[in-house]
């Protein structure tokens, strides 16, 4: 019981200083960047969604034993890297600062998941995985469509094809673990 105290009260902590924190540089930003705010607000949240990513991800492959899930979380680790190198390029030339660090929602669920394992925690990574993918998806193609900085819309065109590609392995994954399978064919369990 007092741990689960202990994990409330260092996620309400990492929640309200997570908040702060992307408030502060959101403002800040938008100081900066002027009439571009909507592609520095984007920037931002492709670069927490990366962090996010990469976090939940490094966390399921050290627990994980499914080398499907390994597999996956090691694509999401290397593609998420590669993206957010050149993303942080694009922000620097912007004067945008990104965020260095996944968002609270995510810090939470990455604590809920690190009390779990096996088919528990491989069907909630996927479950994540697909959820998040479909909203970066559309704030991609949102920032395509809509965005002013030709910069950050080269990036969304150009990483955009990835993202579907995550989406659409994390949605087969699902899909097999509904039927009790993984994607290959072997058993899961599930």
């Amino acid at each position: 019981m007092k741990k689960i105290m202990y994990l409330g009260l260092i996620l309400t902590f990492a929640a309200f200083a997570s908040t702060s924190f992307a408030q502060d540089a959101m403002k800040s930003n938008n100081k900066m960047s002027g009439k571009n705010s909507a592609d520095s607000k984007f920037m931002m949240m492709a670069a927490t969604g990366g962090k996010n990513e990469i976090s939940l991800s490094e966390q399921v492959l050290s627990k994980s034993s499914n080398e499907d899930i390994k597999k996956y979380a090691q694509t999401m680790i290397d593609d998420h890297t590669k993206a957010g190198d050149e993303l942080k390029e694009v922000a620097m030339s912007k004067n945008v600062i990104l965020p260095t660090e996944p968002d609270a929602k995510h810090k939470a669920a990455a604590a809920k998941m690190s009390l779990m394992s096996g088919d528990t925690l491989d069907k909630e990574y996927i479950k994540m995985m697909v959820k998040d993918h479909e909203k970066t998806v559309a704030m991609f193609q949102k920032e395509i469509n809509s965005g002013k900085g030709a910069d950050a819309k080269a990036f969304a065109e150009k990483t955009l094809p990835a993202i579907q590609g995550h989406l659409e392995m994390a949605r087969s994954m699902m899909n097999g673990m509904t039927n009790g399978k993984m994607k290959d064919g072997m058993k899961s369990g599930m």
